[in-house]
């Protein structure tokens, strides 16, 4: 079954946490809801199944950080290959 989770970090916080999660038909709505509103989407199952155990509004421990720093990696080099790709650049 598919499953999707949502991330969500805040400075004052001290790590991300889980801002919503989904599986099955549900788990489409939240991307396409995700995709709505410009939030970058990871296809990572593996990771969404470690993920998917934490329960929405818990802070991601430490021993996930590995996994939270891959997703942010691939968010930031998507984003700058966008920029670079830019009509305006």
């Amino acid at each position: 079954m598919k499953k999707a989770v949502a991330l969500t970090y805040d400075a004052s916080l001290p790590a991300p946490f889980i801002s919503a999660k989904a599986s099955g038909m549900s788990s489409k709505r939240l991307l396409a809801l995700a995709g709505e509103h410009g939030i970058p989407i990871v296809s990572a199952p593996d990771s969404a199944e470690v993920l998917f155990s934490l329960d929405v509004f818990d802070l991601i421990p430490e021993d996930l950080y590995e996994i939270i720093a891959d997703i942010l990696v691939f968010i930031q080099k998507v984003g700058e290959k966008e920029y670079e790709n830019h009509p305006s650049r």
